[in-house]
């Protein structure tokens, strides 16, 4: 059989043996025949809040926080509605700001990608800067023990409206919601504390679960001191067509979302699988190798024990050379060593969750990675296993395994969100 793999903006065609291979995807929901008129609709009649354009009053000072490129959100449709929703407010009254997180800032092309010309010559725009200090707001210490600091700007903005886009998350359970403010807004800190491995260690750290998630619980609390006003997500299907908007309360509306996403994102398998074949759900989350490991974290859910998984990530980006995910992976010779360093009292670096959760997914299966931008040294270095074709890499695998080794694929990545029933 043929399959085809999100993979970059075009694809990956992989030829795949006939028997043994189950191939498993969400539930197809179809676009939204009007998008804008959806997200109009839902900015009028929202839930558990009043319609947006009567909750902004002309003289309010007004941020809108939105996802950095790594993200696939459809701002580009997204925020243009919202805006015209607040077109009695002065655009000088009006802030965006870009949701980075730890991530790097993104240039000037990327953002006339992501919002779209018009947005970005008429808006102020605000690249979020984790490490920027001097322009945070202390907001105390959580119930987990975690000092959290939150981009200032956002902060004084009278009226705070969260936009974004839902899917199951491999340690939070699920994106969207209160994530645009940690680790969105956070500084490096608060990203440490709420990343650090015993949070990333729980078992309940995983996706589709928030209640008992120390990691979800934490950036519920740290959002709800900020006091947001408003949020405006939407859900997507593989064709990257908005399929559901859910706007107003954060709470009420985010909890309809994630409600909604379940539904068509989690998918039950009778059984383990002796080799998984994941991706990264193609252009714009595969950029680099540090995204990748959401693939491979789905993979995981149902990969037998001493099993293989064979990613498939483009990796424009590299592994990337931002960030401290390259420089950890270095740290050690083999996954299990590298857990020992990431658990050592008073480790603690930026990135470590995406090494933590590598290392882990490989205590229990091989990872190969085909990708086009990575040398076979690169990988290695990374301390995963070279594909240079998903095709050649099966066969071998299958010699191992046997003739009559068990095959899942997931073509959509992370999107599709596959578990063991019972």
């Amino acid at each position: 059989m043929k399959v085809k793999l999100a993979y970059g903006k075009e694809g990956l065609w992989v030829r795949l043996p006939d028997d043994n291979v189950t191939v498993v995807e969400p539930r197809f929901v179809p676009g939204l025949p009007d998008e804008a008129e959806a997200i109009r609709n839902a900015l009028r009649e929202p839930i558990g809040a009043p319609p947006l354009r009567d909750l902004v009053k002309p003289d309010d000072t007004v941020a809108i926080v939105f996802s950095d490129i790594t993200r696939p959100q459809p701002r580009e449709r997204m925020l243009p509605v919202l805006l015209e929703e607040l077109s009695h407010v002065p655009p000088e009254n009006i802030v965006l700001i870009n949701a980075l997180g730890t991530h790097r800032p993104n240039t000037g092309e990327e953002l006339v990608e992501m919002l779209g010309q018009e947005i970005v010559e008429g808006y102020r725009i605000v690249q979020h800067d984790a490490w920027a200090k001097d322009e945070m707001v202390y907001l105390g210490p959580t119930s987990f023990g975690h000092d959290t600091y939150i981009n200032g700007v956002y902060m004084e903005a009278k009226v705070k409206i969260l936009t974004g886009f839902i899917e199951p998350h491999f340690f939070a359970g699920f994106s969207g919601g209160p994530k645009a403010v940690l680790p969105g807004l956070a500084d490096e800190r608060s990203v440490l504390g709420n990343h650090d491995a015993r949070m990333i260690g729980h078992p309940k750290a995983t996706w589709g679960i928030t209640e008992g998630n120390p990691i979800w619980e934490e950036i519920r609390e740290t959002a709800a001191k900020t006091e947001p006003t408003f949020l405006l997500n939407v859900t997507l299907n593989k064709k990257k067509e908005i399929t559901g908007v859910f706007a107003g309360d954060v709470w009420q509306a985010h909890a309809a979302g994630t409600a909604f996403a379940r539904e068509s994102a989690m998918v039950p398998v009778p059984q383990p699988f002796d080799i998984v074949i994941t991706t990264n759900s193609g252009y714009p989350l595969d950029l680099n190798l540090y995204q990748a490991v959401k693939g491979m974290s789905a993979a995981a859910l149902v990969v037998k024990e001493g099993g293989s998984i064979i990613a498939a990530a483009e990796c424009w980006d590299g592994i990337p050379d931002h960030g401290e995910y390259k420089n950890i992976l270095k740290m050690a010779t083999s996954p299990r060593r590298l857990l020992e360093i990431i658990r050592a009292p008073g480790f603690l670096r930026q990135d470590q969750w995406e090494a933590q959760v590598q290392a882990q997914i490989q205590l229990k299966a091989d990872v190969y990675v085909k990708t086009s931008y990575l040398s076979e040294e690169q990988l290695r270095e990374a301390l995963l296993l070279p594909c240079h074709s998903i095709e050649e890499t099966l066969a071998q695998l299958l010699e191992r395994y046997g003739p009559d080794a068990t095959i899942c694929v997931l073509p959509e990545g992370p999107q599709t969100v596959p578990y063991v029933a019972g």
